[in-house]
């Protein structure tokens, strides 16, 4: 035989699943239920601890029982989104593309998959295949060469006159600053990166900035922002710029030597990303430079290559945040109807040995 006090929950359960108390609407008093079951205060508090513990039903000291307002899960969508970015196998890119098909496939949403290599004139192709797509509901778009004007936006326009939904990744431009996005914080990472050095002693700091993303220019705002707030010597020099086009210029030795040798006098260096930051880190390795003792490297998003490096290299995280997973449900939520505003993600500095 059940003990009194759990056929007392089951009796409450039963008239709470059919109805009989509203959300708003306070259970019987202990004292009630006590003279209507016949039984203890102990046996009515043990029935009404069973109902909280199943989530259905709330209890305040004072204020009595009432119903747990219940949440209705969220109707899952089916629908068709395009997946844009500039890479899909190299650096940081499976990671972002596995939690955008993480959120999608979880709400039924069918992905379509496509890369433009940073490369305007690809974005305009896929741009104008995803024109014909019938039925086609979003697409997740990191754009090419967003630090540079695109004369694709008028493409953009196209999709957004046809009730496509867009959201960017990692780039927005100015002529659709509607359009919600998710970012990193990159200028506050590259005053974060240089703050961290001075903290170390570093006084003589180089750079090494990619030009024709968005996220270049702004990590080069936030270090020269910082050389100059810490009274720091900021010479155009002691800068290095490069682009798509000479992204591979990385892989010369004798292009690492010029270089290097222009950063001659600094004792650290903040590279744009993991993918120039291992290819310092090894050239310095290899012509027998000390790291950290003679140079300190850092750098942006503690991808696989900060741990594969000779020494590994101090970069900086979105720690638990996937900008992939963050893209994704903020499509899902513009989809379903919902306000939603843009998503900028901090850094979170992860030291390693090259610091």
């Amino acid at each position: 035989m059940a003990p009194k006090y759990q056929s007392i929950a089951d009796s409450l359960r039963l008239e709470i699943e059919n109805g009989l108390y509203s959300s708003k609407q306070l259970l019987p008093t202990e004292q009630l239920l006590c003279q209507r079951f016949q039984i203890s205060r102990q046996t009515v508090r043990r029935a009404l601890s069973l109902l909280e513990e199943e989530g259905l039903i709330i209890r305040r000291q004072g204020s009595g029982s009432r119903l747990r307002e219940r949440v209705e899960p969220e109707p899952m969508l089916n629908c068709t989104v395009a997946v844009v970015t500039t890479y899909i196998n190299d650096y940081i890119f499976p990671g972002i593309l596995q939690g955008m098909e993480t959120i999608l496939t979880a709400n039924s949403s069918a992905p379509l998959l496509f890369a433009t290599r940073n490369q305007i004139s690809v974005e305009r192709k896929i741009l104008q295949t995803l024109l014909t797509i019938k039925d086609l509901d979003g697409v997740l778009m990191e754009g090419s060469k967003t630090a540079l004007p695109n004369p694709n936006l008028d493409l953009y326009q196209k999709l957004i006159d046809q009730g496509v939904r867009l959201v960017f990744i990692n780039g927005t431009y100015p002529q659709l600053a509607d359009i919600p996005s998710v970012l990193a914080d990159n200028s506050g990472g590259g005053r974060m990166l240089v703050e961290y050095l001075h903290g170390k002693g570093h006084e003589h700091i180089a750079g090494i900035f990619k030009s024709d993303d968005m996220q270049g220019p702004l990590r080069y705002a936030g270090y020269v922002e910082a050389l100059r707030d810490l009274e720091l010597p900021l010479e155009d020099g002691r800068i290095c710029w490069y682009n798509t086009e000479t992204r591979g210029s990385f892989q010369s030795e004798a292009f690492l030597d010029s270089l290097l040798s222009g950063f001659a006098g600094c004792s650290a260096i903040v590279c744009y990303n993991d993918e120039v930051a291992i290819r310092v880190v090894s050239h310095l390795k290899k012509r027998g430079v000390g790291i950290p003792q003679e140079m300190a490297v850092v750098s942006f998003d503690n991808s696989q290559y900060s741990e594969l490096a000779p020494v590994r290299i101090t970069s900086l995280s979105h720690g638990s945040q996937n900008l992939g997973e963050l893209a994704a449900d903020l499509m899902l939520g513009l989809l379903r109807g919902e306000e939603r505003p843009s998503v900028v993600v901090p850094w979170v500095l992860m030291e390693k040995e090259s610091s």
